[in-house]
């Protein structure tokens, strides 16, 4: 008979690993315990990163809220700003003279409307015009772009000034072009309330021009190119390819634009300012409440109500502006 060994030698057993013990084929050592996390900032980083942005934050709700939120409280009092012990609670009684009693406040409120009308109905379509016109790649668009939005990035006083020497009833171009410039033949753009306001107007649609070309090339650029040469293949012509299939793509754009013009006209106060100081037929919101705060009268309660009217016209254009955005973003 043939003897066995009770114990069989099994190949590789002698590697195998005891028990409860785990090796890969790539690591046949036991893995090593981790060290703990490892701080990807130093404490240096979350000082300047908390500094950054904390700063901004404070900033923005001392300078935002918390005036805003002041405003409205004042609304409601008389405050000649000369210490805090001055504020009386007068309730609606700022809102009833507004209202009521005062003779520039609903011209005020019409011209800012009147303002809302003119930009809506020149500077923006011409701003289409020339965005449509730019879109096709022409010679020297570069040049163009950069000549039309030029008084968008030049300050509102600037512009101003600038154009106080177009009206200028002596020496101005208009005049002189015209030859209105002549004792006795004067035309005075800026001092007549029957023409100020609109030679306003003009200089401020010369700048909107260049802010709404922007904005719908801007939007023109997201237009699907598959789009217009479907078009083309179905036998459009350019301006029904741009009413049929462009525009109505530029809904969102149009939407900002709507909203941008009323915001522009609901504070339109520097180029007021600068020309006449909001006097003599270009009375507007904005500037009644800068002259009733700062002004000789300092009647800071009274100022305050004019912004909170402002601020509700404001909040009318806004606010469904941003619940339509939001839903697009939950949509999406």
């Amino acid at each position: 008979m043939s003897t066995f060994d009770s114990n069989p030698v099994i190949p590789g057993a002698a590697d195998a690993p005891p028990p409860g013990d785990t090796v890969t084929p790539s690591s046949p050592q036991r893995l090593k315990p981790p060290q703990g996390h490892k701080r990807l900032l130093t404490r240096k980083d979350r000082v300047a990163l908390g500094f950054m942005a904390g700063v901004p934050t404070f900033l923005h709700i001392a300078l935002v809220w918390v005036t805003a939120l002041a405003s409205v409280a004042l609304a409601f009092t008389t405050w000649d700003g000369i210490g805090f012990g001055s504020i009386k609670w007068v309730g609606l009684q700022n809102f009833r003279e507004l209202f009521d009693s005062n003779p520039q406040f609903w011209p005020a409120v019409q011209h800012n409307v009147i303002w809302f009308v003119v930009l809506i109905l020149i500077p923006t379509p011409l701003g289409l015009f020339l965005a449509v016109q730019l879109d096709k790649n022409i010679r020297f668009s570069r040049i163009y772009q950069t000549a039309f939005f030029l008084p968008v990035v030049v300050s509102m006083a600037v512009i101003g000034f600038v154009w106080q020497l177009v009206y200028n009833p002596d020496t101005g171009l208009i005049n002189s072009l015209i030859g209105a410039n002549k004792p006795g033949h004067y035309i005075d753009w800026i001092g007549d309330p029957d023409l100020n306001l609109w030679a306003i107007l003009v200089a401020a649609a010369w700048r909107h021009t260049g802010y709404m070309m922007i904005l719908y090339l801007a939007g023109l650029k997201g237009v699907d190119p598959s789009l217009r040469e479907a078009s083309s293949l179905d036998g459009a012509n350019e301006w029904q390819t741009f009413k049929n299939v462009i525009f109505p793509t530029l809904r969102p754009t149009n939407t900002i634009v709507l909203v941008v013009t009323i915001i522009e006209s609901l504070r339109a106060f520097d180029l007021v300012y600068v020309f006449n100081g909001g006097a003599e037929g270009t009375e507007l919101l904005s500037i009644l409440v800068t002259n009733n705060i700062i002004g000789e009268s300092s009647r800071i309660g009274y100022g305050s109500a004019i912004a909170v009217v402002l601020l509700l016209i404001s909040l009318v254009v806004i606010i469904p502006y941003l619940v339509s955005t939001f839903r697009k973003e939950r949509r999406a």
